[in-house]
């Protein structure tokens, strides 16, 4: 069964979360952390993204962010 279509709208605030495979680390040292971080605030200037708190874990994140225009997905690939 797929998943259900996610609604988008200006000014949603979202808690994204990822983790890896099996439990496995997504994040192996600071050097993964900082590309990490780096590419959040690219995709934050890009996308018109407000990132408000976010927690990296060895194996998986949190990121709470609000958008700003109806583009979460575009955002998050």
């Amino acid at each position: 069964m797929a998943r259900a279509w996610r609604i988008e709208f200006e000014g949603a605030y979202y808690h994204i979360l990822s983790r890896g495979n099996k439990q496995r680390d997504i994040f192996y040292d600071d050097k993964d952390r900082l590309l990490f971080i780096d590419t959040l605030g690219e995709v934050s200037d890009r996308f018109d993204v407000d990132v408000f708190a976010f927690v990296l874990m060895s194996n998986h994140y949190h990121i709470l962010l609000r958008t700003n225009q109806a583009n979460l997905s575009k955002a998050k690939q």
